[in-house]
């Protein structure tokens, strides 16, 4: 089975969603992902309640098969000791604090470059290691209202609307994160060198609102707008409530869409009203709004089924989980586990000729791996009780 990242090995320092997703992705694509947590508490994304060990939460199994998992108290001399021993062996580190933290523990990048001078060191922050931000605290809705995605979401509300994922979270830790890191592995494969990534989830946000940043530049020079809207303002690009208080998505764009649209509902008077404003009240608005409340939601599929337009249920999260087609790829799937039982899992987002082996171990409970960790690195039974004992692991 297909494994691309078989052989690298990753030092997963890091906490919470956005970069165990990110850790997520490497791990299943073969890399060996080595959770580095903090004794008793560990990364505090595993639990319900963020300040102390209580019940695991079940997004943990889901973010985190693939990985091994050692206690390490890096405050301790020892632990920074196993820490540069342990970064002498892996690929890349992956470290997750306030700009500065790793320095003044000194674990910086200049000082494990001094142990292994091809390491990929990447630094994941919010606001990145430079620039008036980089010491404020944030989460993924203060990063998307400086990128300016907030402020374009739910602009015909009148006032902004938080997206139904944390965009810059997933897209920014997660994604974007695992990108340049694959992408610095592949950099030292031509030039045999390491490499420092300071990686910052509002800059990634920022990259991701192209679209809405280029049209703001075309009005200052008095360039054409686009003649659709896909904030909710055309009614071509929009969501409707079903007869049965559900919803359907149109995203039908193109004129052709549109035409397949009107033509399949008997409203051929409607063709030239694809980019209309929506607008409660308005004549054409109210239309397809009567029009879509006639029948339920299922009627609708079912309706549309051989219809050539961009037309989808709006489902919610239990629904996701018994769509057939969803199913087929995939992307709903399960992974046995001797401790939690069998656990619900989404599949890896891409489909390789060769099939992609991604589920060969579920998420380990804390420090689960740390003597098995600790004896590879040459320390006998006696050694590692002694670290036990101090407070090391």
């Amino acid at each position: 089975m297909y494994q691309p990242l078989a052989g690298y090995k990753v030092l997963d320092l890091s906490r919470l969603l956005p970069y165990q997703y990110c850790t997520l992705l490497l791990g299943d694509l073969g890399a060996e992902v080595l959770k580095v947590e903090e004794p008793g508490i560990g990364d505090y994304g595993r639990w319900e309640a963020f300040d102390s060990p209580g019940k695991e939460r079940i997004i943990f199994a889901m973010a985190n098969r693939n990985k091994k998992s050692m206690t390490l108290n890096l405050k301790k001399e020892a632990g920074k000791e196993i820490l540069k021993k342990l970064a002498c062996k892996a690929d890349v580190l992956f470290e997750t604090y306030r700009p500065g933290a790793m320095d003044r523990l000194g674990l910086g990048y200049q000082k494990i470059k001094e142990v292994n001078p091809k390491i990929i060191y990447c630094s994941g922050t919010g606001y990145g290691q430079s620039g008036p931000y980089r010491f404020k605290a944030g989460h993924d809705i203060n990063y998307i209202s400086i990128a300016g995605i907030l402020g374009m979401t739910g602009m015909h509300t009148g006032r902004p609307v938080i997206p139904g994922i944390p965009l810059a979270d997933m897209a920014g830790g997660g994604v974007f994160t695992a990108l340049v890191m694959i992408a610095a592995l592949l950099g030292r494969e031509k030039t045999g060198e390491g490499q420092y990534i300071d990686i910052a989830m509002t800059d990634v946000v920022t990259s991701l609102n192209l679209m809405n940043i280029a049209t703001t530049l075309a009005r200052k020079i008095g360039r054409g707008m686009t003649p659709f809207n896909l904030h909710g303002a055309s009614l071509c690009y929009n969501v409707f409530k079903t007869k049965d208080g559900k919803f359907v998505s149109l995203g039908d764009l193109e004129p052709k869409f549109w035409k397949n649209f009107c033509k399949a509902i008997g409203r051929m008077d409607l063709v030239d009203k694809a980019y209309a404003t929506y607008q409660d009240g308005e004549r054409t608005t109210e239309i397809l709004k009567e029009i879509f409340s006639s029948k339920t939601q299922d009627e609708w599929v079912e309706f549309m089924k051989e219809v050539d337009d961009c037309f989808a249920p709006v489902y919610t999260p239990e629904e996701v989980l018994e769509d057939p087609h969803l199913l087929s790829r995939g992307m709903i799937t399960k992974i046995a586990d001797p401790r939690r039982g069998e656990t619900v899992q989404i599949g890896f987002p891409a489909q390789f000729a060769q099939e992609l082996n991604y589920k060969r171990s579920p998420a380990p409970v804390l420090g689960e791996n740390t003597n098995e960790i600790l004896q590879g690195l040459g320390y006998s039974p006696q050694e590692i009780e002694n670290l036990k004992r101090d407070e090391t692991i």
